[in-house]
């Protein structure tokens, strides 16, 4: 039986499986650093963009309609967390998502905000 024990004198109650442990301090610290760095609208859909593979910067561009140095501001944060890898084409430079933890955050942040609110009774 998963997450919990049963005999006869004691009644079955669910614990969480290890993996679903709150955190370690340390960690909370880089998990919340990783939210800030998620913390921005543009941030958000370049991660969901990405998700689709990798793509150079007058892509991202045209694809958000953003401009482009705002673009590369935000793809500068996005590394700086080491959310982001890149590669050389050329002369240009071609983004893509260092895993895909991140965009399993930001899909789950998505569908949560898109939900309705819980009646209220």
């Amino acid at each position: 039986m998963m997450g919990g024990t049963s005999d006869s004198t004691t009644p079955w109650r669910w614990s969480p499986p290890p993996s679903h442990k709150i955190a370690r301090v340390d960690h909370s610290e880089d998990a919340a650093a990783l939210l800030r760095a998620l913390a921005n609208p543009v941030r958000l859909r370049l991660i969901t963009a990405l998700e689709g593979g990798p793509r150079c910067v007058h892509e991202l561009v045209d694809e958000l309609e953003v401009s482009q140095p705002l673009i590369s501001q935000h793809l500068r944060v996005l590394r700086g967390a080491r959310l982001l890898d890149t590669e050389r084409r050329g002369r240009e430079v071609a983004y893509s998502l260092a895993d895909h933890h991140v965009s399993h955050i930001v899909a789950d942040a998505l569908a949560h905000v898109a939900e309705p609110p819980p009646d209220v009774a």
